[in-house]
């Protein structure tokens, strides 16, 4: 399974978004995001939160514990 730093990007990606679309949903900067994707910082649970509505999957898809992005 995956982690939730490959999860972030592939689902960023899958809905062809860019780094600066995410960070301004999550009211960050892009330089945050950037280090959420590559494992520099670990992301908010506010954050996980928010990207989880925003691309209507799991917590436990976003954070790698399923492969199944709904419930």
């Amino acid at each position: 399974m995956k982690n939730y730093v490959q999860r972030i990007r592939e689902l960023r990606e899958d809905h062809d978004k860019t780094q600066r679309e995410v960070a301004a949903v999550l009211k960050t900067t892009q330089q945050v995001y950037s280090r959420y994707e590559s494992g520099e910082n670990e992301m908010p649970i506010r954050h996980i939160v928010t990207l989880c509505r925003y691309y209507a999957v799991s917590a436990d898809y976003m954070l790698g514990l399923s492969d199944e992005p709904k419930r």
